[in-house]
């Protein structure tokens, strides 16, 4: 037997046929724990055992298991190594508890042959769903806006599951979709929504069964990374362009060609001591001028 146990037990009164209230109990329990289900009778301990026959069956139809004069003589194959009863207060114990356990169980006694105690219990069992994971993906963006596609999931919870969700705590709709094998199977749950979003937007998705929710939150940034494209050049442009790239190049090449020619070669062109000394012996003498002067008496 599993060691947890954690049971709720609820009473409800209702009118039997003949107008007497009877009470109807609900007990509650998790996958995997276990569940005691109360009988209607307790055998005294100063009572023999052996006047009295006792069982549980489920749904009417199926025997859970059943005594008789303190000993067990029946047991459902589904139940076997699940299940077991103290023959005097007749508590029913089932672990570890299984979404197939969810179900009415009656409890039976009888002394002497004679009913002596006859009342149900419904076993409500529920599971846990994980906790929301929220995905998006982008389907279509503009400056403006971006539209996303979000997408809420959970799964391994019983009984069936609702969805809810909020946009800066704003409530929104969700597209709900559920799988399940049946319907005493665990669900899986999506939800989807659609949203066009033009600023920061806080998304909460909870997941609700049977008076329990999770919940998950993601903050949606809206990204303005538009980015404008270049306009290309116009044709006047680009002949304006090539015609100011031809000149500047023409001119590099006639400043390269003729700017040494215009610097003085005797500055520039070193010269030979024997060519300089023919050219000094060959100068003409110099000129000497003569200036007379009149004097007068």
């Amino acid at each position: 037997m599993a060691q947890g146990h954690t049971t709720v037990s609820l009473i409800f009164v209702w009118p039997s046929p003949a107008g007497q209230a009877r009470e109807r109990r609900v007990v509650k329990s998790k996958v995997g724990e276990m569940v005691s289900l109360p009988c209607c009778r307790q055998i005294p301990r100063s009572e023999s055992l052996q006047n009295y026959r006792a069982y549980w069956q489920k749904n009417v139809t199926d025997v859970v298991l059943a005594y008789s004069d303190g000993e067990r003589i029946r047991i459902h194959e589904r139940y076997r190594n699940r299940t077991e009863m103290d023959p005097w207060d007749l508590i029913l114990w089932i672990s570890p508890v299984e979404i197939l356990d969810n179900g009415t169980y009656q409890c039976v006694v009888q002394h002497n042959s004679v009913v002596a105690c006859d009342e149900r219990v419904t076993l409500l069992v529920t599971a846990d769903f994980s906790e929301p994971s929220i995905t998006t993906e982008v389907s279509a963006s503009s400056c403006e806006s971006t539209e996303v596609v979000i997408v809420c999931s959970s799964h391994g919870g019983f009984p069936k599951p609702k969805i809810s969700g909020a946009l800066n705590d704003v409530s929104v709709e969700w597209n709900a979709s559920w799988v399940s094998e049946s319907s005493l199977s665990l669900y899986n749950i999506t939800g989807t929504l659609v949203l066009n979003v033009t600023s920061d937007v806080n998304i909460t998705c909870s997941v609700e069964h049977d008076g329990l929710a999770k919940s998950s939150s993601l903050l949606l940034k809206k990204t303005n990374d538009c980015v404008v494209p270049p306009v290309p050049p116009s044709y006047h442009v680009l002949i304006a362009s090539s015609i100011v790239v031809i000149i500047f190049i023409l001119a590099i090449i006639l400043a390269a060609r003729y700017l040494p020619r215009r610097v003085c070669p005797h500055c520039c062109r070193p010269q030979d001591p024997v060519e300089e000394g023919m050219k000094e012996g060959t100068k003409p003498p110099a000129s000497s001028k003569v200036t007379s002067e009149t004097s007068s008496v």
